[in-house]
């Protein structure tokens, strides 16, 4: 786009030195045409591979990183992995491992007695929100809550500069996918 921009510019200039000289500026007007299609295509094209770069959903985002490998057992031990392949959109606050290992000292359980607790769906649903919200929207939030997928809000919070989620720092944000966006946080947040 930003080529066809530059070229439009470039034309435009020429055409008015043309006509400030007195020439006929019809001559290449094929050729111009041809040009503008084939760059336009170009563009078409360039957007094409940026979607594909795109991962489909926010479950192939967190599939992608062995840094989530707790977070996808516990959404594949909750049965949550086709409702995340959904067209959402969703947005995700995800857990690294890390964060569960912290959450599972602190609660003085095993991964195993989490994966097979009752409420490890609502701890899950915990983590997300309908609606895409990136960080300049969760930036804008500051200070309010938002409501998650299973009822209860988590408080959004912005302090020195980072976003933060019921106390959980946000590490890295705006990871896009087709059905929305996953940030990366720092802890687990449990509802209540």
């Amino acid at each position: 786009m930003h080529k066809l921009v530059k070229l439009l510019a470039a034309m435009l200039a020429f055409s008015l030195l043309a006509a400030a000289c007195g020439e006929d500026t019809d001559v290449d007007t094929a050729a111009d045409e041809a040009a503008m299609a084939e760059e336009g295509t170009d563009d078409a094209m360039e957007d094409d591979a940026m979607e594909e770069d795109v991962p489909a959903t926010v479950v192939d985002i967190a599939t992608s990183s062995d840094d989530f490998s707790t977070l996808v057992a516990a959404v594949t031990e909750a049965g949550l992995v086709e409702t995340l392949q959904g067209d959402g959109p969703f947005t995700v606050f995800a857990p690294t491992n890390a964060a569960f290992e912290q959450a599972l000292a602190d609660l003085g359980l095993t991964a195993e007695e989490l994966l097979a607790s009752e409420d490890l769906a609502g701890i899950l649903t915990y983590h997300v929100v309908p609606g895409t919200i990136m960080a300049a929207d969760a930036i804008a939030a500051d200070g309010t809550e938002i409501e998650t997928v299973n009822g209860d809000t988590l408080a959004v919070s912005v302090v020195d500069g980072s976003v933060m989620v019921d106390g959980a720092t946000v590490t890295t944000a705006d990871l896009v996918a087709g059905n929305g966006v996953v940030h990366v946080i720092d802890a687990v947040v449990l509802p209540g």
